[in-house]
């Protein structure tokens, strides 16, 4: 496993586990950042990513995405 942080734009992979304090996970997982998703990176500006999760677009900053596990 490796944080969402790691793949770089047009990649794609599975979450395998949201880290990170109850209410951290509470907040991905209400984006849709649940095990077993299909999450896509779109681009990476400036240490934010621009991800596809579940037929929406999110931006998550670095520390947010750091708690995503693929």
């Amino acid at each position: 496993m490796m944080p969402l942080t790691m793949i770089g734009p047009g990649m794609s992979a599975k979450v395998r586990r949201v880290g990170g304090n109850d209410e951290t996970r509470r907040f991905l997982g209400n984006l849709g950042f649940v095990a077993g998703s299909e999450v896509e990176v779109l681009n990476v500006l400036g240490g934010s990513l621009i991800v596809k999760i579940k037929d929406s677009r999110v931006a998550l900053n670095a520390d947010m995405a750091k708690h995503i596990l693929i």
